[in-house]
């Protein structure tokens, strides 16, 4: 099976936007083009966050989010940022719901783009990716399952990489200290599941990050057009 995917599998997929996904609609209700990963950088950092019927969770981490970067902007005005909510086709408010930050701090911080149809948590993510304007980006859930402050912890992550190969570096964050908790909440079927999946993922893909579920990443600008340019599988 693996020899058949490789030899009939392209290696760069196709990318394809509908021609409604090439705008996001403003504060004012104005169409307005989206930027182009392939476009310099102007903003220090992008936050991507990807949206599926989130029209209740989201409010509770955009507020967090949003009043963490505030207060980092006026401590350095020298910092940037734009958040992104990727609407993935949701059947609910979530584009409504994002829409009030957009009006109340701006459409040059906070831009909604809302999907034709659903593509999955990765083709979402690709879209908000491919559609910002920061140095780096990240990855953000929309059910605020980690602390937006702990972006520190990340950024210092990618710090320590230094020096970055051609400008590309990803910093993943890591839930694995809270296994334990984890563990006596879960089923012992999903428990069995979940190592399973683990030794899997170590086996066959990476030893050295632990949490490879974990939706909080940063990456360079660079790296992240080098990561989702070759990303084949959406649905995730």
């Amino acid at each position: 099976i693996c020899m058949i995917a490789h030899v009939t599998a392209r290696k760069m997929p196709t990318f394809h936007r509908h021609e409604e996904e090439k705008f996001f609609v403003n504060a004012e209700g104005r169409k307005e083009s989206v930027p182009s990963i392939h476009d310099p950088p102007t903003r220090e950092l992008s936050v991507v966050v990807p949206s599926y019927n989130e029209e209740d969770r989201l409010p509770l981490m955009m507020d967090e989010a949003l009043d963490y970067l505030e207060k980092r902007q006026k401590r350095d005005p020298s910092f940037t940022y734009e958040v992104i909510v990727v609407d993935d086709g949701s059947k609910d408010q979530t584009t409504k719901v994002a829409m009030k930050y957009c009006k109340e701090y701006g459409n040059d911080k906070v831009r909604v783009l809302s999907l034709v149809k659903n593509r999955g948590k990765g083709g979402a993510v690709r879209m908000g990716v491919f559609s910002s304007r920061g140095k780096k980006i990240l990855m953000a859930d929309a059910d605020g399952a980690t602390k937006f402050a702990d972006i520190e912890k990340v950024e210092e992550g990618l710090k320590n990489l230094q020096p970055w190969p051609n400008q590309m570096a990803i910093s993943c964050g890591s839930r694995a200290h809270l296994e334990k908790d984890s563990i006596a909440k879960r089923s012992y079927f999903r428990t069995l599941l979940m190592y399973g999946f683990h030794f899997l993922v170590w086996f066959l893909c990476v030893k050295e990050i632990r949490d490879t579920q974990c939706g909080f990443k940063l990456l360079t600008r660079e790296a992240a057009l080098q990561t989702f340019s070759t990303l084949h599988i959406e649905r995730w």
